[in-house]
């Protein structure tokens, strides 16, 4: 399989509901929560990409450029941007939409670098 081809097959899609549990006091999703959801979703495309053990080793400039509110749906895409030795890059967007209408636009995008490693956690070459 080619690099191309197995950074189409690793594009990873998740869907979460935006509850009021995961809310500042501005009903808006935490900037906290939203890292973290885009950070598993890094981590799930770049193990389906690779099939071995990876690890986050950076986030490189998250930028949030609009609010996501409660009561709201978000599209975290992930996908593989850049495979070099042992690491590669993995952009993630999320997507707002609103649940009664079509209204939806890009919320919040941002960049990871994984590292493959072995069982003794030193880093390993991505096959």
């Amino acid at each position: 399989m080619t690099i191309e081809q197995k950074m189409e097959r690793s594009k990873t899609t998740i869907y979460k509901a935006v509850f009021p549990n995961t809310t500042n006091h501005y009903d808006t999703l935490f900037g906290g929560k939203a890292m973290q959801l885009m950070d598993e979703t890094a981590f799930i495309a770049a193990t389906r990409y690779s099939r071995q053990r990876m690890v986050t080793v950076s986030s490189d400039r998250i930028d949030f450029k609009k609010p996501i509110p409660a009561g709201t749906i978000v599209q975290l895409d992930g996908y593989v941007t850049h495979v070099g030795k042992s690491s590669m890059k993995v952009r993630v967007d999320i997507y707002v939409e609103e649940m009664y209408s079509d209204k939806r636009e890009k919320a919040v995008s941002g960049d990871f670098t994984f590292v493959a490693i072995d069982k003794n956690k030193k880093p390993e070459k991505i096959t």
